[in-house]
């Protein structure tokens, strides 16, 4: 059978976005049950989950698109209790209502608004210069936080994100405005489908790219509840937006952390060349291929 080409970007974007983090996909759970609380604090584009002891290190943790806080209750627990943890859930994604992260017929912004929402929470909450972990689409928001606002992130971990996607969609020095065409067609594939075909074309990429069995149903939930509209948009953002230029302004110590593809055209040497030269305009960065990953 012969996708159109629609339908290919649509299986291309959910095959780069909606896997489990590099070691980090841990599960629904109930929150409060955990010890859990939600910050106080008002924002229409993100809640805040808040695990851990006052006065401990603080750490932000910030997940992919359409996914829930959940995703980092392993980690929260791994870590038990040395640390503040406040776990992000940007309004739209796995059943938090979308707010003002709500879309129309024309595709507006959803990390960068975000991303500034989370520094405000850093500020107002007075965190002492946290670390901050973003993965896929959090480490696109991670890496505008700590450009963008350096005086607030202490370090920065990127997990299974490039500061320009876009690259991934276009030739050898695409830009920006080069990528826009695919981007708008991703949003109008991805915003336009009739739900029931939206979650089959997006079903079996999620599942391709987690390779345990047992940790994909929490990612395919976090996918369904997700608002179609708002996880579409931010696609469409992450296509179009290119870091590369910011880099240089991070002064926290960084680390970035991938996973090896299911894909056998995607050797080792091809994944490590794409970070390393992705990640060339900020000096000290430490990148690490996890071949071993969820």
């Amino acid at each position: 059978m012969i996708r159109t080409a629609s339908t290919a970007l649509f299986g291309a974007a959910a095959l780069l976005l909606a896997a489990a983090p590099a070691q980090a996909q841990d599960g629904h759970v109930n929150h409060a049950a955990h010890g859990a609380q939600h910050a106080a604090f008002t924002s229409d584009r993100l809640s805040v989950v808040v695990d851990g002891p006052e006065g401990a290190p603080d750490l932000v943790l910030i997940p992919g698109l359409s996914s829930s806080p959940a995703v980092w209750q392993g980690t929260v627990d791994h870590l038990n209790g040395r640390y503040r943890v406040h776990r992000i859930h940007v309004a739209g994604f796995a059943g938090a209502a979308a707010q003002a992260n709500a879309q129309g017929d024309t595709p507006q912004p959803v990390g960068a608004p975000v991303a500034e929402e989370i520094a405000r929470y850093i500020r107002e909450q007075h965190l002492n210069r946290p670390a901050v972990v973003g993965h896929s689409m959090g480490g696109t928001m991670g890496m505008m936080l700590a450009a963008r606002h350096p005086d607030l992130v202490g370090r920065l971990m990127v997990v299974d994100m490039i500061p320009f996607m876009g690259a991934m969609f276009g030739a050898p020095g695409a830009t920006a405005e080069s990528v826009t065409p695919v981007a708008d067609q991703i949003w109008t594939a991805q915003s336009t489908s009739p739900r029931e075909a939206y979650i089959a074309q997006a079903t079996p990429a999620i599942n391709g790219m987690i390779n345990t069995e047992s940790r994909r149903e929490e990612a395919l939930q976090d996918m369904r509840g997700s608002d179609q509209k708002v996880s579409a948009a931010a696609f469409r953002e992450l296509v179009t937006t290119d870091l590369r230029p910011e880099l240089g302004r991070i002064t926290a110590p960084t680390e970035v952390l991938y996973v090896k593809f299911n894909d056998a055209r995607m050797t080792d040497a091809i994944t490590d060349a794409i970070y390393q030269t992705s990640f060339a305009t900020l000096p000290g960065a430490r990148l690490k291929r996890i071949d071993d990953s969820a």
